[in-house]
């Protein structure tokens, strides 16, 4: 794995067109004031044309050899960009970074996570087995998820926790019908998470309004096709291999900027197959074939993302890597941990958070922002 090599200045004459890529991530993120809102102009922009904003960024630089990165103000990136022939690279990828994010079906999109409430309707989920306790448990989870202030319900009927295999078609819509049709009509968006296109069909049809795919539509050949006929919402995640592998030894040449390339590349498919732009979300699948320090990497630099033009997603909640970076504690005690990378998520822009404590993450988050709020 090659590490980012720190450069204290910007360097001169490395941009090749033909062999270095880009990369450029907002830094050093703040909180608006009144009069900020009407002092924002080319060298203060605002982050994703919300209440937050920033005047220095990271560029990312790599070629085959090295991976460079630098901070610097937007005027000195400007500056630097003109002399390197990288301009208008620059100049992209800012306004992907300063554009105002499309509202996903009519719910806020600035920078306030949005949070997405997590329904296990599977009985072997690595954390929250509700189906162990049968129907009716699982869908008072949902009714109480929903009642703590949940924007969005996610259902899923398969387990996708590391080592986990494949149920089959009918069983995982056997688990997950019930669940929508008990929930559809309480006015908060379901989102069903699947890779499979026949599932995707069955629960849109039943009152899904958003796909929550783990492979980023790859893992059924029909999935790009029903995501395109329904013109729902998509969730694009990474993951390396699948459940069943993905946690042996994972490799990457930066997971960071793999993992970028990845969703870009993605994005580029789906845009070109006929799903709306503002139609698509990004997640960078902490977990989901990376192992901590890979994870880690990605979620230090998770504002790069930004850049991808898009509303980005995050799901660390009661994860492994959380117990293994703290005490070893098991998933029913990692909500203190939890917490922590939402209130850190929150401070990066993240737009949606995938989470199991609907009620104690909103706390934490609502604090958060009266201690921060300058208004």
């Amino acid at each position: 794995m090659r590490k980012i090599i720190k450069l204290a200045a910007p360097p001169r004459g490395f941009f090749d067109s033909k062999r270095t890529r880009l990369y450029c991530r907002p830094i050093d993120l703040i909180y608006n004031t009144k009069d900020d809102q009407y002092n924002l102009d080319c060298f203060n922009q605002s982050l994703v044309g919300g209440n937050m904003s920033f005047k220095d960024i990271e560029i990312i630089l790599r070629d085959e050899s090295n991976i460079y990165a630098f901070r610097t103000s937007i005027e000195t990136a400007r500056e630097w960009g003109l002399a390197e022939g990288c301009s208008e690279t620059i100049d992209k990828l800012m306004l992907n970074i300063a554009g105002r994010r499309a509202g996903i079906l009519s719910l806020r999109n600035d920078n306030t996570p949005l949070l997405m409430g997590v329904v296990n309707a599977s009985p072997d989920s690595f954390y929250d087995g509700d189906a162990s306790l049968g129907g009716q448990s699982v869908i008072a989870r949902a009714h109480s998820l929903i009642e703590e202030g949940a924007d969005i319900i996610d259902i899923g009927g398969e387990s996708t926790r590391p080592g986990s295999k494949p149920i089959s078609v009918s069983e995982e819509i056997d688990r997950v019908m019930s669940v929508i049709e008990n929930v559809r009509g309480f006015g908060v968006p379901i989102s069903i998470d699947t890779s499979k296109s026949s599932v995707m069909q069955a629960a849109l049809a039943a009152g899904a309004s958003i796909i929550n795919d783990i492979s980023a539509l790859t893992g059924d050949p029909k999935s790009l096709n029903i995501a395109v006929k329904f013109r729902v919402p998509v969730i694009l995640m990474h993951m390396r291999g699948t459940p069943l592998t993905m946690q042996k030894n994972p490799k990457y040449d930066n997971p960071l900027l793999d993992v970028y390339d990845y969703l870009q590349w993605r994005i580029s498919l789906c845009t070109k197959a006929g799903i709306l732009p503002e139609n698509l979300i990004v997640d960078p699948g902490i977990g989901f074939g990376k192992n901590d320090e890979q994870n880690l990497s990605i979620l230090r630099r998770v504002s790069l993302f930004h850049s991808l033009g898009l509303p980005v997603m995050l799901g660390v909640s009661r994860k492994s890597m959380i117990g293994n970076l703290s005490g070893g504690e098991p998933a029913d005690k990692r909500l203190p941990g939890s917490l922590a990378t939402a209130l850190f998520a929150a401070a990066e822009g993240i737009q949606f958070l995938r989470v199991h404590d609907v009620s104690e993450t909103k706390q934490a988050l609502r604090i958060k922002q009266v201690l921060t709020d300058t208004f």
